[in-house]
């Protein structure tokens, strides 16, 4: 583990402290009963009726612990004129007259280099890998049924460019304590059948033997419930914080539409609500939605037409893990899209891209969704205490990997909180 100090800071720790937790997505979820398990009073505040009814609803359903470089590389400068000019592109950028959209593609852009690409892969890396074993030891002290197999995964690759150009990533990886395997095409169908229809297409592979896939909405009511059984976590759900009420540079409540929750200390996992909430304490993230959509393909028992290893296709952009009995096909990033409503023209184009990849699938009774991923510029997540008072902390911002990431921002959060040793370099990822 990199070296690094822990600041002094104000301190906001007592033993057994009143938090409350804003937000019952995966990251507020994983927070609220870390933090109770750690004998804490937690109470958790949502405007949903029950968890995880926004980003974490209908997700990838991937655990790509190794998958985690930021989406801002020097790769986005090849890819940018499709970007902005092609309607069927896996990663869209819908332009708005929106001053904040601008300032974060500015910063995206900023982002866009090699050497600051693997800077922030490695502190990625560094939370993934804490969240895995975070994981590992909740589940070992407390088993939860979410369809949770760890049957690793392939991204493959139609162009032999990429695949060198990968087999540096792994080389870089395994530095960083990633296990991964370069495989050609044949070696590739040898381990996975079901991509025998793309073998005329199919350049080669990275294995990783090691991830894994699960039903992160499964996962999240899971241990929502756990949290109020063994641990004791008081729930106010189907009530909207309108506002933090903030004196002497401390939050002495969230105004809710049912009255005022009164705590030690706030933890906002609130999604794109952040910066409402914030806006007013004087304080601005660097949060911008987005949008991705995923498809729920129904599957027969046994079926071996549908890969059982977690698969990415790397050019399209396209995931495909068996969670239980579905198949959920997760694709396309828009960047600009003005709510989460499905757009009928985008699943038709992932359609399109699963019957040329697994042409044999049943996709005409599909489920479609679609959700908005609050991400930073860099792709980390922002962790710490927030600028906007002395006890207000904030764990927003894993764009697409809040399902990866979750349980490691949980107990990095936790840690700062009781100014503890964190176990890895906080830095990275300060508010």
């Amino acid at each position: 583990m990199a070296s690094f100090t822990v600041m002094a800071m104000e301190s906001t720790y007592r033993p057994s402290m009143k938090i409350c937790v804003i937000g019952a997505g995966v990251v507020g979820v994983t927070t609220a009963y870390d933090l109770a398990r750690r004998g804490h009073d937690v109470q958790l505040v949502d405007a949903h009726a029950t968890p995880a009814q926004e980003t974490s609803f209908a997700n990838g359903g991937q655990l790509s612990y190794s998958y985690v470089a930021p989406l801002a590389s020097p790769d986005v400068w090849a890819t940018l004129p499709a970007w902005l000019l092609r309607r069927d592109s896996p990663l869209r950028l819908i332009p708005r007259a929106d001053p904040h959209q601008w300032r974060w593609t500015l910063a995206f852009a900023l982002a866009c280099t090699a050497h600051t690409a693997r800077v922030n892969t490695a502190a990625l890396l560094a939370l993934s890998y804490l969240s895995r074993d975070t994981l590992d030891q909740m589940l070992a002290e407390t088993p939860i049924a979410f369809h949770h197999v760890r049957s690793g995964k392939l991204v493959v690759f139609r162009d032999p460019r990429k695949v060198a150009r990968a087999r540096a990533l792994v080389d870089y990886q395994s530095g960083l304590g990633a296990s991964q395997t370069v495989l050609d095409a044949g070696q590739t169908i040898a381990l996975e059948p079901a991509l025998e229809p793309m073998r005329a297409h199919l350049a080669g592979a990275v294995h990783t033997p090691g991830e894994a896939v699960g039903d992160c909405r499964a996962f999240t009511q899971a241990l929502f419930d756990q949290a109020q059984a063994r641990h004791g976590v008081r729930v106010h759900m189907g009530v909207r914080v309108r506002e933090l009420v903030r004196e002497r540079a401390r939050i002495v409540a969230a105004r809710t539409d049912a009255g005022d929750l009164q705590a030690d200390a706030y933890v906002l996992a609130t999604c794109m609500h952040t910066r409402a909430l914030l806006h007013p304490l004087g304080q601005s993230v660097p949060l911008y939605p987005l949008k991705g959509y995923s498809l729920d393909v129904a599957l027969a028992p046994e079926d071996h037409q549908a890969p059982h290893i977690s698969v990415t296709d790397y050019e399209r952009r396209t995931v495909y893990a068996r969670i239980g009995s579905t198949l959920r096909v997760a694709a396309m990033v828009d960047i600009g899209a003005r709510d989460a409503a499905v757009d009928p023209e985008r699943i038709d184009q992932i359609k399109q891209q699963v019957r040329q990849f697994l042409p044999h699938l049943p996709l005409q009774h599909a489920h479609a969704w679609a959700g908005m991923r609050p991400a930073t510029p860099t792709g980390k997540p922002l962790i710490g205490r927030s600028p906007g008072a002395a006890n207000l902390w904030l764990n927003v911002g894993q764009g697409a990997l809040g399902f990866t990431l979750a349980c490691g921002s949980a107990r990095l959060l936790s840690t700062l909180m009781a100014e503890e040793m964190p176990p890895i370099d906080p830095t990275p990822f300060a508010p």
